[in-house]
């Protein structure tokens, strides 16, 4: 009996498509994560980038639970000194680049390193309903249907 070690030649990658309307923003994030890390595969290992890509579609319409969308903070550091920012993730959703709430959940949940940031980079979101990867051929991921409690409608 022999154990299997995954190579980087044996690894598929395929393209997943997420509709992110009116899914819970932490949940979406978690499955997200798990995808591009490779975690749903069998021959995961963790040294190895064998995660698939995912293009997230509607992520303006994502939805936060409790008070979350008024009372969740977003940091930035200008660089200089007392140049601390911070919005809510109300001004984000409703500002120029909704798709950074997303890419930020999903950012913070994947290992800050050299291959997490490999990871981040098959990582497309998208504001509206169109994608430019549909020559790709993505499956639909359903991530709504999952759980129950993945999808609120107010």
């Amino acid at each position: 009996m022999n154990t299997y070690a995954t190579k980087p030649s044996d690894i598929e990658r395929k393209w997943y498509v997420v509709d992110a309307e009116g899914v819970v923003l932490g949940r979406l994030s978690a499955e997200i994560a798990k995808i591009l890390r490779g975690k749903h595969k069998p021959n995961y290992v963790p040294n190895i980038d064998c995660g698939d890509y995912v293009v997230v579609i509607n992520a303006d319409k994502v939805k936060l639970t409790g008070n979350k969308l008024f009372a969740k903070k977003y940091f930035k550091h200008t660089g200089f000194p007392g140049g601390i920012k911070e919005t809510t993730a109300e001004k984000v959703l409703n500002g120029r680049f909704p798709e950074r709430v997303i890419i930020k959940a999903v950012e913070r949940m994947i290992s800050r390193n050299p291959m997490g940031r490999q990871q981040m980079t098959k990582l497309k979101v998208y504001a509206g309903s169109e994608h430019p990867h549909t020559a790709q051929n993505p499956q639909v991921l359903d991530i709504a249907s999952k759980n129950v409690k993945n999808k609120r409608s107010r």
